[in-house]
């Protein structure tokens, strides 16, 4: 069954590197080495943060071993969706779909709060002495990522890799600026695995972090139908991306917790909660003022990275629910690029909106000063965005599972054992997330705690969309697995 040019996206664009350049600008390494690792270490585990971010690494190639196989089943532009519906059947994979187009369209729009601020409010001022106001340049971020987007997939993949590139060498040269001055510390190790810190509840919080900092990793599913030879790109871009994230992000965090003592690494995080720039003290420390600076510039490049990736993920949700004609069948129109346009037109204008609410409604803290976007925006846009991405991830795990058990498949240590510890792992993350949903989104605003309400209203409203799409329009429930057959046929197996 072939599909329609204009509803399909152009394939054999993207090899393996590209496509790691894309799911590591979501993560967005400089932005986890400045924000959220010292998050993880503050109420994590402190000093022996760097086994945690093994342990997660460890736990999502177990998964990748699965998905290396599913996606040899299947090749498709609905990512984690398609999966689901491939394993748990139409009715789950219609509820992953509403819970993932939901989770990437709001982290679209708490990035625009996160960029915004951070462009308006820290770097212009710091270099230049000039203050714009958050949403003012959020909104031209927003859409100079939607400009590129909308030229094609393999110029959004070199502008992030030139940004990820310029991220990690900084990255890197503060690590062995670390090394050779103060060395890197074994206690990092020994620590962690001691006694006290393991049956410590604390460890617990620092996994759920770490794990955020991995988000970003599962958008490879996104990009089979644009891939090189997808049966072997995908499978060796998760690879690839799930590693380099994982020893970029240990050393990193190794360096952090030596710079500033292990023993009293959480200690010192903790005290530089108030100013969240303890990252970029080391940085200024270990490497000078002008690289400091530098760091700062590279910090909005990171985040417009970040923004840019989340931008092609969230329309690629879109653009595969409207083929499957589960919303609106125009989201599935292309164009000469072979970008998903108006799905990306719709995330553009999603985000813009959601950023405009909060730029009009104003809050204030006790002192009457409004409060900037981290506070309100971006607790709702990034702090609902990870919690949906991760319950779509153990999904998928589980999916990837059931799938093969149900085709009586005989390698039981990549179709079940391993998928089956990954899955394990990511719902243990999924409930530590829900548990602490407050910490994960940085708020304990009432409208930011009422947030995970929103999953039970996607798990309910999905169930009641699937019985209807069943009973009043057949073909278009059929449709949802159908339309994931389309790109399998021809494509060899080898």
């Amino acid at each position: 069954m072939s599909v329609p040019q204009q509803e399909s996206l152009k394939p054999n664009q993207l090899g393996v590197p590209a496509i790691v350049f894309l799911v590591l600008a979501a993560v967005a390494p400089l932005t986890v080495g400045i924000v959220v690792l010292p998050l993880a270490i503050a109420f994590g585990n402190g000093g022996g943060i760097p086994v945690l971010v093994v342990a997660v690494a460890v736990s999502l190639l177990l998964f990748a071993v699965g998905y290396a196989q599913i996606t040899k089943d299947l090749v498709n532009a609905g990512g984690f969706y398609a999966i689901a519906v491939k394993g748990l059947g139409r009715p789950a994979g219609l509820v992953t779909g509403i819970i993932a187009t939901l989770g990437y369209n709001f982290f679209v729009a708490g990035a625009l709060g996160t960029i915004g601020f951070f462009t308006g409010a820290v770097v212009l001022p710091s270099l230049f002495g000039i203050e714009v106001h958050w949403y003012l340049a959020g909104l031209v971020l927003c859409i100079a990522a939607f400009l590129l987007a909308r030229a094609g997939i393999h110029l959004s993949s070199i502008v992030l890799g030139i940004a990820l590139v310029l991220e990690i060498i900084v990255l890197l040269a503060f690590a062995v600026s670390v090394l050779v001055q103060t060395g890197f510390s074994l206690e990092a190790f020994t620590l962690a695995l001691s006694p006290e810190v393991l049956v410590g509840g604390s460890i617990w919080i620092g996994l759920l972090l770490v794990a955020t900092a991995f988000i970003g990793f599962e958008a490879t599913a996104l990009y089979g139908e644009e891939a090189r030879t997808p049966r072997t790109t995908i499978p060796r871009a998760t690879y690839a991306a799930i590693i380099v994230i994982g020893v970029l992000h240990a050393i990193v965090g190794w360096a952090i917790v030596s710079a500033i003592g292990v023993p009293g690494a959480q200690g010192a995080a903790l005290d530089a909660l108030a100013t969240g720039d303890l990252t970029l003290v080391l940085i200024d420390t270990y490497l000078g003022p002008v690289i400091g600076a530098i760091t700062l510039v590279l910090l909005v490049v990171s985040l417009f990275a970040a923004q840019l990736a989340f931008h092609n993920s969230a329309a690629r949700y879109l653009f595969a629910l409207g083929r499957a004609k589960v919303l609106p069948h125009g989201l599935a129109h292309t164009n000469k690029n072979g970008a998903p346009q108006r799905a990306l037109l719709v995330n553009l204008i999603f985000a813009l909106i959601v950023g405009g609410i909060f730029a009009i409604a104003v809050e204030t803290d006790p002192d009457g000063n409004a409060l900037p976007p981290i506070f309100t925006l971006v607790p709702v846009g990034i702090g609902f965005g990870t919690l949906a991405v991760m319950i779509v991830q153990a999904i998928a795990a589980l999916a990837i599972v059931v799938y093969f058990r149900r085709k009586g498949d005989t390698r039981w240590w990549s179709t079940f054992i391993a998928p089956g510890v990954g899955f394990l792992s990511l719902a243990l993350f999924s409930v530590m997330a829900l548990l602490n949903f407050p910490l994960v989104a940085g708020s304990e605003a009432l409208y930011v705690k009422v947030l995970p309400l929103l999953l039970v209203a996607a798990l309910v409203g999905g169930l009641i969309y699937a019985v209807y799409l069943k009973s009043r329009k057949p073909a278009i429930y059929a449709g949802l697995s159908a339309d994931l057959e389309k790109f399998d046929e021809k494509v060899p197996t080898s």
